[in-house]
Protein backbone atom coordinates (compact mmCIF):
# COMPACT_ATOMS: atom_id res chain seq x y z
CA UNK A 1 0.00 0.00 0.00
CA UNK A 2 3.15 2.00 0.71
CA UNK A 3 4.62 1.62 -2.58
CA UNK A 4 1.51 2.56 -4.47
CA UNK A 5 0.71 5.80 -2.40
CA UNK A 6 4.82 6.48 -4.08
CA UNK A 7 4.22 5.55 -6.83
CA UNK A 8 1.14 7.89 -7.08
CA UNK A 9 2.78 10.46 -5.86
CA UNK A 10 5.91 10.10 -8.12
CA UNK A 11 3.75 10.21 -10.82
CA UNK A 12 1.89 13.37 -9.85
CA UNK A 13 5.12 15.64 -9.29
CA UNK A 14 6.10 14.48 -12.66
CA UNK A 15 2.92 15.79 -14.39
CA UNK A 16 3.23 18.75 -12.46
CA UNK A 17 6.65 19.20 -13.21
CA UNK A 18 5.57 18.85 -17.14
CA UNK A 19 2.71 20.97 -17.01
CA UNK A 20 4.78 23.66 -15.44
CA UNK A 21 7.43 23.42 -18.19
CA UNK A 22 4.67 23.16 -20.51
CA UNK A 23 3.84 27.00 -19.25
CA UNK A 24 7.06 27.99 -19.37
CA UNK A 25 7.31 26.70 -23.03
CA UNK A 26 4.27 28.53 -24.06
CA UNK A 27 5.62 32.04 -22.66
CA UNK A 28 8.63 31.56 -24.32
CA UNK A 29 6.67 30.62 -27.39
CA UNK A 30 4.58 33.62 -27.28
CA UNK A 31 7.74 36.06 -27.01
CA UNK A 32 9.69 34.14 -29.53
CA UNK A 33 7.04 34.77 -32.42
CA UNK A 34 6.36 38.31 -31.62
CA UNK A 35 9.74 38.39 -32.36
CA UNK A 36 9.80 36.58 -35.19
CA UNK A 37 6.50 38.27 -36.40
CA UNK A 38 8.35 41.91 -35.45
CA UNK A 39 11.28 40.83 -38.06
CA UNK A 40 8.77 39.29 -40.70
CA UNK A 41 7.29 42.44 -40.56
CA UNK A 42 10.46 44.72 -40.96
CA UNK A 43 11.57 42.14 -43.88
CA UNK A 44 8.81 41.92 -46.19
CA UNK A 45 6.88 45.37 -45.48
CA UNK A 46 3.73 46.79 -43.51
CA UNK A 47 2.38 46.08 -46.89
CA UNK A 48 2.63 43.28 -47.25
CA UNK A 49 2.23 42.34 -43.64
CA UNK A 50 -1.13 43.69 -43.81
CA UNK A 51 -2.49 42.23 -46.78
CA UNK A 52 -1.48 38.87 -45.70
CA UNK A 53 -3.23 39.45 -41.98
CA UNK A 54 -6.70 41.06 -43.81
CA UNK A 55 -6.96 37.76 -45.95
CA UNK A 56 -6.19 35.78 -43.23
CA UNK A 57 -8.47 37.54 -41.07
CA UNK A 58 -11.56 37.38 -44.04
CA UNK A 59 -10.67 33.93 -45.29
CA UNK A 60 -13.57 31.86 -43.13
CA UNK A 61 -16.67 33.97 -44.31
CA UNK A 62 -16.09 33.35 -48.39
CA UNK A 63 -14.39 29.78 -47.90
CA UNK A 64 -17.50 28.41 -45.09
CA UNK A 65 -20.03 29.68 -47.37
CA UNK A 66 -18.74 27.62 -50.57
CA UNK A 67 -17.99 24.81 -48.56
CA UNK A 68 -21.73 24.72 -46.90
CA UNK A 69 -22.90 24.77 -50.16
CA UNK A 70 -20.79 21.64 -51.21
CA UNK A 71 -22.05 19.48 -47.84
CA UNK A 72 -25.02 21.63 -46.51
CA UNK A 73 -25.47 17.91 -44.12
CA UNK A 74 -22.19 19.28 -42.49
CA UNK A 75 -22.37 21.77 -39.21
CA UNK A 76 -20.79 25.35 -39.41
CA UNK A 77 -22.10 27.33 -37.82
CA UNK A 78 -26.12 27.99 -37.31
CA UNK A 79 -28.24 30.58 -38.39
CA UNK A 80 -30.00 32.57 -35.57
CA UNK A 81 -30.58 36.24 -34.32
CA UNK A 82 -29.69 34.99 -30.77
CA UNK A 83 -26.35 35.52 -29.13
CA UNK A 84 -25.13 32.04 -28.79
CA UNK A 85 -22.03 30.39 -29.95
CA UNK A 86 -21.25 26.95 -29.50
CA UNK A 87 -17.40 26.32 -28.03
CA UNK A 88 -15.33 23.19 -29.50
CA UNK A 89 -12.74 22.07 -28.01
CA UNK A 90 -10.02 19.39 -29.69
CA UNK A 91 -7.68 16.52 -29.53
CA UNK A 92 -8.24 15.82 -25.41
CA UNK A 93 -8.13 14.52 -22.71
CA UNK A 94 -5.05 15.97 -21.64
CA UNK A 95 -3.88 15.72 -17.83
CA UNK A 96 -2.09 19.10 -18.00
CA UNK A 97 -4.48 21.29 -20.37
CA UNK A 98 -8.19 19.35 -19.80
CA UNK A 99 -8.35 20.46 -16.11
CA UNK A 100 -7.22 24.31 -16.67
CA UNK A 101 -9.48 24.24 -19.68
CA UNK A 102 -12.26 22.37 -17.54
CA UNK A 103 -11.62 25.41 -14.72
CA UNK A 104 -12.14 28.39 -17.04
CA UNK A 105 -14.96 26.88 -18.24
CA UNK A 106 -17.09 26.57 -15.08
CA UNK A 107 -15.87 30.14 -13.37
CA UNK A 108 -17.13 31.87 -16.59
CA UNK A 109 -20.07 29.19 -16.48
CA UNK A 110 -19.58 28.20 -20.56
CA UNK A 111 -20.48 24.47 -21.81
CA UNK A 112 -18.52 22.83 -24.72
CA UNK A 113 -18.52 19.77 -27.29
CA UNK A 114 -14.96 18.58 -26.47
CA UNK A 115 -14.04 16.01 -29.56
CA UNK A 116 -11.73 13.66 -28.00
CA UNK A 117 -8.96 11.34 -29.49
CA UNK A 118 -9.76 8.01 -28.06
CA UNK A 119 -6.14 7.24 -27.83
CA UNK A 120 -5.26 9.77 -25.61
CA UNK A 121 -8.44 8.89 -22.74
CA UNK A 122 -6.32 6.23 -20.84
CA UNK A 123 -4.66 7.29 -17.85
CA UNK A 124 -6.87 10.55 -18.14
CA UNK A 125 -10.02 9.16 -18.06
CA UNK A 126 -11.17 11.49 -14.42
CA UNK A 127 -10.66 14.48 -17.07
CA UNK A 128 -13.22 12.67 -19.24
CA UNK A 129 -15.99 12.00 -16.45
CA UNK A 130 -15.38 15.82 -15.20
CA UNK A 131 -16.32 17.20 -18.60
CA UNK A 132 -19.87 14.63 -18.57
CA UNK A 133 -20.54 15.35 -14.55
CA UNK A 134 -19.85 19.53 -15.37
CA UNK A 135 -22.43 19.07 -18.00
CA UNK A 136 -20.04 19.02 -21.27
CA UNK A 137 -20.54 16.85 -24.48
CA UNK A 138 -18.71 14.27 -26.05
CA UNK A 139 -17.75 14.29 -29.78
CA UNK A 140 -15.97 12.10 -31.96
CA UNK A 141 -12.14 12.61 -32.74
CA UNK A 142 -11.36 9.46 -33.76
CA UNK A 143 -8.47 7.51 -32.36
CA UNK A 144 -5.06 8.95 -33.32
CA UNK A 145 -4.20 12.77 -34.37
CA UNK A 146 -4.17 11.93 -37.88
CA UNK A 147 -5.72 13.70 -41.24
CA UNK A 148 -9.01 11.28 -41.37
CA UNK A 149 -9.29 11.66 -45.07
CA UNK A 150 -5.59 9.94 -45.77
CA UNK A 151 -7.63 7.19 -44.15
CA UNK A 152 -9.22 4.24 -46.67
CA UNK A 153 -12.85 3.92 -46.37
CA UNK A 154 -13.21 0.93 -44.46
CA UNK A 155 -10.38 2.16 -42.33
CA UNK A 156 -12.34 5.61 -41.71
CA UNK A 157 -15.26 3.59 -40.33
CA UNK A 158 -12.96 1.13 -38.23
CA UNK A 159 -11.47 4.03 -36.50
CA UNK A 160 -14.67 5.81 -36.13
CA UNK A 161 -16.68 2.81 -34.75
CA UNK A 162 -13.10 2.11 -32.60
CA UNK A 163 -13.47 5.82 -31.10
CA UNK A 164 -17.35 5.50 -30.60
CA UNK A 165 -16.54 2.37 -28.25
CA UNK A 166 -14.14 3.99 -26.43
CA UNK A 167 -16.84 7.43 -25.66
CA UNK A 168 -20.15 5.34 -25.00
CA UNK A 169 -18.14 4.05 -22.11
CA UNK A 170 -19.15 7.32 -20.50
CA UNK A 171 -22.37 8.68 -22.20
CA UNK A 172 -25.07 6.69 -24.03
CA UNK A 173 -24.90 8.16 -27.23
CA UNK A 174 -22.02 10.69 -29.22
CA UNK A 175 -23.77 13.14 -32.31
CA UNK A 176 -21.12 14.38 -33.46
CA UNK A 177 -17.81 13.52 -35.06
CA UNK A 178 -15.23 16.13 -36.50
CA UNK A 179 -12.62 14.39 -38.80
CA UNK A 180 -8.69 14.96 -38.39
CA UNK A 181 -7.93 18.21 -39.70
CA UNK A 182 -10.93 18.67 -40.80
CA UNK A 183 -10.86 17.00 -44.15
CA UNK A 184 -13.88 14.94 -45.56
CA UNK A 185 -15.10 13.37 -48.75
CA UNK A 186 -18.40 12.26 -49.67
CA UNK A 187 -17.65 8.49 -48.87
CA UNK A 188 -16.44 9.86 -45.56
CA UNK A 189 -19.93 11.54 -45.01
CA UNK A 190 -21.87 8.67 -45.89
CA UNK A 191 -20.13 6.51 -43.16
CA UNK A 192 -20.92 9.07 -40.68
CA UNK A 193 -24.40 8.69 -41.71
CA UNK A 194 -24.97 5.49 -41.69
CA UNK A 195 -23.82 5.07 -37.72
CA UNK A 196 -25.61 8.43 -37.09
CA UNK A 197 -23.15 10.30 -36.78
CA UNK A 198 -22.90 14.45 -38.15
CA UNK A 199 -19.86 15.94 -39.47
CA UNK A 200 -19.09 19.38 -37.45
CA UNK A 201 -16.71 21.92 -38.19
CA UNK A 202 -16.40 25.20 -37.52
CA UNK A 203 -16.72 28.78 -38.43
CA UNK A 204 -14.19 30.12 -35.79
CA UNK A 205 -10.65 28.85 -36.47
CA UNK A 206 -8.05 30.66 -35.39
CA UNK A 207 -5.40 28.42 -36.85
CA UNK A 208 -4.01 27.57 -33.24
CA UNK A 209 -2.02 24.32 -34.02
CA UNK A 210 -0.24 26.59 -36.41
CA UNK A 211 -0.36 30.22 -34.86
CA UNK A 212 0.95 29.14 -31.19
CA UNK A 213 0.32 32.42 -29.13
CA UNK A 214 -2.68 32.46 -27.28
CA UNK A 215 -3.54 36.44 -27.67
CA UNK A 216 -3.93 36.05 -31.64
CA UNK A 217 -6.45 32.93 -30.87
CA UNK A 218 -8.14 35.19 -28.41
CA UNK A 219 -9.09 38.12 -30.99
CA UNK A 220 -9.30 36.28 -33.94
CA UNK A 221 -12.03 33.94 -32.54
CA UNK A 222 -13.47 37.38 -30.35
CA UNK A 223 -13.56 39.53 -34.36
CA UNK A 224 -15.02 36.49 -36.30
CA UNK A 225 -17.85 35.45 -33.80
CA UNK A 226 -21.28 35.65 -34.57
CA UNK A 227 -24.52 34.81 -33.44
CA UNK A 228 -24.62 31.15 -34.63
CA UNK A 229 -21.09 30.60 -34.63
CA UNK A 230 -18.93 27.58 -33.68
CA UNK A 231 -15.41 28.47 -32.26
CA UNK A 232 -13.06 25.60 -32.73
CA UNK A 233 -10.09 25.56 -30.70
CA UNK A 234 -7.67 22.67 -28.98
CA UNK A 235 -6.35 20.65 -26.14
CA UNK A 236 -3.17 18.68 -25.74
CA UNK A 237 0.10 19.04 -24.81
CA UNK A 238 1.38 22.97 -24.90
CA UNK A 239 -2.11 23.67 -27.11
CA UNK A 240 -4.33 23.15 -24.02
CA UNK A 241 -2.02 25.71 -21.78
CA UNK A 242 -2.26 28.10 -25.32
CA UNK A 243 -6.70 27.57 -25.03
CA UNK A 244 -6.86 27.95 -21.88
CA UNK A 245 -5.03 31.44 -21.72
CA UNK A 246 -6.79 32.72 -24.86
CA UNK A 247 -10.64 31.38 -23.31
CA UNK A 248 -9.59 33.87 -20.33
CA UNK A 249 -9.99 36.54 -22.79
CA UNK A 250 -12.58 35.35 -24.93
CA UNK A 251 -15.21 33.94 -22.18
CA UNK A 252 -15.59 37.62 -20.44
CA UNK A 253 -15.62 39.83 -23.58
CA UNK A 254 -18.48 37.29 -24.75
CA UNK A 255 -20.14 37.81 -21.75
CA UNK A 256 -20.01 41.29 -21.85
CA UNK A 257 -21.09 41.33 -25.39
CA UNK A 258 -24.97 39.26 -24.10
CA UNK A 259 -23.06 35.66 -25.14
CA UNK A 260 -24.29 32.45 -24.25
CA UNK A 261 -21.44 29.51 -24.95
CA UNK A 262 -22.51 26.24 -25.28
CA UNK A 263 -22.45 23.07 -26.51
CA UNK A 264 -22.96 21.89 -30.13
CA UNK A 265 -26.17 19.71 -29.70
CA UNK A 266 -27.38 22.87 -27.58
CA UNK A 267 -26.68 25.41 -30.29
CA UNK A 268 -28.18 22.84 -33.03
CA UNK A 269 -31.44 22.87 -30.98
CA UNK A 270 -32.16 26.44 -31.55
CA UNK A 271 -31.62 25.56 -35.14
CA UNK A 272 -34.53 23.12 -34.50
CA UNK A 273 -36.48 24.87 -32.60
CA UNK A 274 -36.15 22.84 -29.48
Amino acid sequence: MKQADEGRILKNRSSSALCSAQRLDIVFMDKTFLLRSLFQLASVGATVFLAFGVMLWLQPGWLITHLRKQSPDVLYSVETDEKVVALTIDDGPDACGSPRILDVLDEYDAHATFFLISEHIPGNEEYVERMVAEGHELGNHLTADEPSISLSNGEFERELLKADQALTEYVDDVRWVRPGSGWYNEEMLATMEKHDYQCALGDAYPYDPQISIYWFSAYYVLGNVKPGSVIVLHDYNRRGGRTTKALEIILPKLAERGYKVVTLSELAGIQAGE
